[in-house]
C-alpha cells in the first residue's frame, strides 16, 4: 500500500521507539519524512532504514523544549521539501514518583515537553498544515484517561494534550486541518528507562510485564492507518481499549483494579 505517496510527514522524537517506527511505516507506505529529535546519531541510524524503502529522510537536531528549535527544522523541510503534510507530536517523557516526592519543578519540566513541547510543534507547523490541508496527530497515553499512582505529572500532561486535542480538532475542521488523537496503552518503547530528566538509562529495568505490550511496529502500522482516514481517536493495545471504556463507563470498577494493580507494585 501507498497510501503515503507524494507527501511529507513531519515527526518530533523521531529518534526511537513510536516515533522511529512511524517514520519507517510511512516511508514504507511511500511517504517521505522529517526527523527531529536531540540525539542526531540516533536519527542518522533511522534515516538510513528509510533511505533503504528509496524514500527520502530528513534529519534535523532540536529539542522542544527549546524556543526556536521546531521553527528552524520547519523552515529548512519547507526549503527542502516545500510542504508539511503530516504532523507527528511525539515527543515525551514521563516523571515517575509519588506525589510529595516531586517539586513543582518536576511538574514544570514534565510539561515542558509533554505540553508546551506538543504547542510549539504545533504553532511552528500551522501555517504548512493548513496550505496543504493536512492532518496533526497527537500521541497522547491511556495515563491521559487514567490516572495512575506514582505519574501524577505525566497524567496530568497527557490529560492537558487530550483537551488540547479536543479543542483544536473544531478550529482546525473549518481550516481542513484533522486533528488525530493517539491514546497508546504500554508500547514496547524507551520510555519507562528514561529518568525525570529525560536522560535514557538502558540499564533500568521495565516493570510492566511483557505480554502487556505491543511491539513499536504494531502500533506505528495502527497510527498510520488513524492518520491517513483521520480517525478522531485511535486507542492502541487491547488493555488499553479495556482500561479507557471501564474508565468512561465503569469509573468505580477502574479505580478499584487500578488499587489492585498498585498494591501488587505493577504500575
Amino acid at each position: 500500500m501507498r497510501r503515503f505517496s507524494g507527501t511529507v510527514t513531519f515527526i518530533t522524537g523521531a529518534s526511537s521507539g513510536i516515533g522511529a517506527a512511524i517514520a519507517l511505516e510511512v516511508a514504507r507506505q511511500g511517504g517521505d519524512v522529517v526527523l527531529v529529535a536531540r540525539r542526531l546519531e540516533r536519527l542518522e541510524e533511522v534515516a538510513k532504514e528509510i533511505a533503504a524503502t528509496g524514500r527520502r529522510a530528513l534529519t534535523i537536531p532540536g529539542d522542544v523544549t527549546h524556543n526556536g528549535d521546531i521553527e528552524r527544522a520547519v523552515e529548512k523541510t519547507e526549503h527542502d521539501f516545500g510542504r508539511i503534510d503530516y504532523v507527528v507530536a511525539n515527543a515525551g517523557f514521563g516523571i515517575a514518583g509519588r506525589f510529595e516526592k516531586l517539586n513543582v519543578e518536576d511538574f514544570r519540566r514534565q510539561f515542558e515537553t509533554n505540553v508546551f513541547g506538543v504547542l510549539r510543534t504545533i504553532y511552528a507547523t500551522r501555517e504548512l498544515l493548513i496550505a496543504s490541508r493536512g492532518c496533526l496527530c497527537l500521541i497522547d497515553s491511556i495515563n491521559g484517561y487514567i490516572a495512575t499512582p506514582r505519574l501524577s505529572a505525566y497524567s496530568m500532561s497527557k490529560f492537558a494534550i487530550r483537551g488540547l486535542a479536543e479543542s483544536l480538532r473544531n478550529e482546525f475542521q473549518p481550516l481542513g486541518v484533522g486533528v488525530v488523537l493517539i491514546v497508546p496503552g504500554f508500547v514496547r518503547t524507551e520510555i519507562r528507562q528514561v529518568d525525570k530528566w529525560g536522560v535514557y538509562h538502558p540499564e533500568m529495568g521495565d516493570r510492566v510485564p511483557s505480554w502487556l505490550m505491543i511491539s513499536a511496529e504494531k502500533a506505528a502500522r495502527q497510527i498510520a492507518q488513524a492518520m491517513h482516514t483521520r480517525r478522531r481517536e485511535k486507542v492502541i493495545t487491547g488493555h488499553g481499549k479495556i482500561a479507557v471504556f471501564l474508565q468512561r463507563h465503569c469509573p468505580t470498577i477502574m479505580s478499584a483494579i487500578i488499587s489492585r494493580l498498585s498494591a501488587k507494585k505493577l504500575i
